[in-house]
């Protein structure tokens, strides 16, 4: 019969605690200098070292040689408090999950006060110390606070909340913490060589994974797979299937769906998540975890040399593709999503449902109002405009799209039409008498706005809105795409021509005619349309969320879909 392995590899020494150095540190500086306390506190995650350490601080204490941080694992001190040692009668246990009542406690304090037999100090470990009831505790505050000098006291527990604050008062406190995969991944690799077993790389992020920073729990699911595996060793596969992990292919798939916006590959990856036979929860929460990955990876590039994220390195490779392919807004909703669909799956009795469901939310970002679905087809727009910029210059037959000119007013205006424009109104440098010799005349600019033609033909003009104008605009003389930019032309004898554009200008209403581009259908609303009154679209969105309106300020309306 072979003995477990976090009972095999208990370390014996605190140089031999991984992962607690701000613990081993100064309990081995205190051992040093002689400056012990009569009682300790350790606390922390369950296997993360306290009943370890405790013993090795009752080694230390009892040793021949000690006071001491090294034992010597000789004297008879020692060698009883091994691992495979008899045990002592001067350390004892006490498991405070069944021993915690007030009786346990009168009969631990009439105890105390006998000297050790053979030992420097008769110590007590009282483990699970949060289950001592409130009188126990109390029946213990006397002893506790002036025990005898040879009576030293060390509580573990993992809720030092619970421990009563006079009773904790009284203690040196010793937070332990879990133990970081960059830390327990070398020594489960070390502990493999030990056994002569061999292990795949990617086994190792799983046990890793499935510990959750304890070296305890780490070490008993090693313990189970190597149980398992056969005379190759330890595969990926067996660990995935007896862990219950998602194969990682299947995270791959799902990822690459929604990169590229695929559905039906998305809805296929549910299918064979379902035919493997695969947890729909669990495989929610793997998404989950990678979705994680690939936003840390998004901002550290080198998130695994700095231990963020640990996986073999062709999957950090993967990765760092698929988070090249998802910008940020998309994945930080997918993990919303996903997180949101994990907390609807507790309970449920169709955790496949709810699963495509999660799926039908991430592939179509316009089915909420939210703000993170407004950023992530803002975040497609910029991809695709990006993408766009970048073939256009390869490609011959990509051009940039012309401005489309203003038509000419076809209706004279009375003579007595008003020409002062408002404030807003921006004057042009061309005056009539060039514009009649046929000279160009430059357009009229609104800043952040494009430039629009002015027509050079026929008699100079000068366009006011039909908002601000008490003259009735006719049929004919609408250039713009919506009642707010109507233009009115003036009498030629006014003055110079000036192009003006309200703040108060709407996206164009698909039921009023925009300009249409050559060889475009009557009455369609175009990009060019749009362009012209974007920074008033700015301005308008500006108004509710300052943050997408930053976002949008610098976009350029390239194409109309």
């Amino acid at each position: 019969m072979t003995l477990a392995l976090y009972r095999k590899y208990r370390p014996r020494t605190f140089a031999e605690v991984i992962g607690q150095e701000h613990v081993t540190e100064p309990l081995s500086q205190a051992l040093r200098s002689g400056r012990l306390n009569h009682a300790y506190l350790f606390s922390g995650p369950r296997g993360c070292g306290k009943t370890s350490s405790a013993r090795i601080l009752a080694r230390s204490l009892n040793c021949e040689q000690g006071p001491t941080p090294e034992p010597c694992g000789k004297c008879e001190s020692c060698r009883s408090l091994a691992t495979d040692g008899a045990g002592s009668i001067d350390v004892i246990e006490i498991d405070a999950a069944s021993h915690g009542g007030v009786d346990d406690a009168r009969e631990l304090r009439e105890r105390a006060f006998f000297a050790p037999a053979s030992s420097r100090f008769k110590i007590y470990v009282i483990d699970e110390a949060h289950m001592v009831s409130t009188q126990g505790f109390n029946a213990l505050l006397k002893l506790v606070e002036e025990p005898p000098e040879y009576v030293k006291f060390i509580f573990a527990t993992t809720e030092p909340e619970k421990v009563l604050g006079t009773i904790r008062s009284r203690t040196h406190h010793y937070p332990f913490r879990l133990i970081p995969p960059k830390v327990l991944r070398p020594y489960l690799e070390q502990l493999t060589q030990a056994e002569g077993v061999s292990v795949e790389p990617a086994v190792f992020p799983l046990v890793v994974r499935a510990g959750g920073g304890s070296a305890r729990d780490s070490l008993s699911v090693l313990d189970q797979l190597i149980a398992g595996a056969g005379p190759e060793g330890v595969s990926y596969a067996r660990a995935a299937a007896l862990l219950g992990v998602t194969d990682a292919a299947l995270i791959d798939e799902m990822c690459d769906a929604l990169a590229a916006g695929d559905g039906a590959a998305a809805y296929a990856t549910v299918d064979r998540v379902a035919e493997a036979g695969h947890d729909p929860r669990r495989f929610a929460s793997d998404l989950l975890e990678r979705l994680r990955d690939l936003i840390v990876i998004q901002q550290v590039p080198d998130a695994a040399a700095k231990g963020l994220i640990d996986g073999p390195a062709d999957q950090i490779e993967r990765m760092a593709a698929q988070a090249s392919q998802l910008g940020p807004a998309t994945l930080s909703r997918c993990a919303d999503i996903v997180h949101d669909g994990l907390v609807e799956m507790r309970g449920t009795t169709a955790p496949r449902l709810l699963l495509e469901l999660i799926c039908a939310r991430m592939l179509l970002p316009g089915v909420d109002d939210s703000t993170g679905g407004l950023l992530q087809r803002l975040e497609r727009m910029e991809r695709r405009l990006t993408l766009g910029a970048t073939d256009a210059p390869n490609n011959p037959g990509v051009r940039p799209e012309p401005a489309t000119p203003v038509p000419a007013a076809a209706t004279p205006a009375p003579a007595n039409a008003p020409t002062s424009a408002p404030p807003w109104a921006v004057d042009s440098a061309a005056s009539p008498t060039q514009s009649a010799a046929g000279a160009p005349a430059p357009a009229a600019s609104v800043t952040g706005a494009p430039a629009a033609h002015v027509p050079t033909s026929g008699a100079p003009a000068s366009y006011v809105s039909a908002a601000d104008s008490p003259i009735p605009a006719s049929p004919g003389a609408s250039t713009g795409s919506g009642p707010a930019d109507q233009a009115v032309p003036v009498s030629p004898a006014g003055p110079a021509p000036r192009r003006v554009v309200p703040p108060s200008a709407v996206l164009p209403d698909p039921a009023t005619p925009a300009p249409a581009r050559p060889g475009a259908p009557a009455a369609a609303l175009d990009a060019v349309a749009v362009r012209r009154v974007w920074p008033d679209v700015v301005g308008k969105v500006n108004r509710t969320n300052k943050r997408i309106a930053a976002l949008m300020r610098d976009a350029v309306v390239r194409e109309l879909d």
